[in-house]
């Protein structure tokens, strides 16, 4: 049986990293093959980040199960505050090889929840994120990773209807430093030609607005050989 994958958005107060080592247990317990963590902690406090919902999202956890039902209820079970999710088909136009083990992948990772404007329908959306506007992210920001989500149905009750997921890697340089979250190695008018670009891409998909940036910590978690 494939594996399918979830996506988790944690609201409220955010989990610390020993919460989210209990939970993974809980998730493997519950069957789920692969987890991965992603906490807004003091590490990317400094970089960007977008609120829309209110609460606002603290943490992000996806993972991976042949039944995602069981290990979504350990989630929940495992968390005192709001969880909103999300069964999700991904593609990684930028696929790093990364450690496993769950210690911190050394990059910001930055999640975006995307909302389908009313104007465009969803085949035209998507046409216009994953054919045009892929190659302007790669071409335009210092990302050495990049999955695209696409959202297939909500899987919890009153879920906001997000229409799409962004996880992407960049430098840890770039929480603070915008020449190295674009890649314009300090020239400036280089830098002003990739915002442009970049922001002409994203309003023609309408993710220039109504969205949720969350910048974290990431941490990944291979349970293929655990169910303890």
């Amino acid at each position: 049986m494939t594996d399918s994958k979830v996506i988790v958005a944690i609201r409220g107060d955010a989990p610390t990293l020993a919460d989210a080592d209990v939970l993974v247990r809980g998730c493997a317990a519950a069957g789920a093959t692969r987890v991965q963590v992603n906490l807004d902690d003091d590490l990317v406090s400094g970089a960007m980040r977008i609120d829309e919902l209110d609460p606002p999202i603290a943490a992000v956890l996806a993972f991976w199960a042949p039944e995602p039902g069981p290990v979504l209820a350990a989630v929940d079970d495992h968390l005192g505050v709001r969880i909103d999710a999300w069964a999700v088909t991904d593609r990684a136009p930028l696929d790093p090889e990364l450690p496993a083990d769950g210690t911190r992948i050394d990059a910001l990772s930055n999640i975006a929840f995307l909302r389908r404007p009313d104007e465009l329908d969803r085949d035209e959306w998507l046409r216009r994120w994953l054919d045009d506007h892929t190659q302007v992210a790669i071409d335009t920001q210092a990302t050495f990773g990049y999955v695209q989500n696409i959202v297939e149905r909500p899987l919890t009750e009153n879920a906001p209807p997000v229409a799409a997921i962004v996880e992407e890697l960049f430098p840890m340089e770039a929480v603070s430093d915008i020449h190295a979250f674009y890649g314009s190695g300090g020239d400036q008018q280089e830098l002003e030609r990739r915002m442009t670009l970049m922001l002409q891409s994203v309003a023609r998909f309408g993710a220039d607005r109504n969205l949720d940036v969350v910048p974290t910590s990431r941490h990944d978690f291979d349970l293929s050989g655990s169910r303890t």
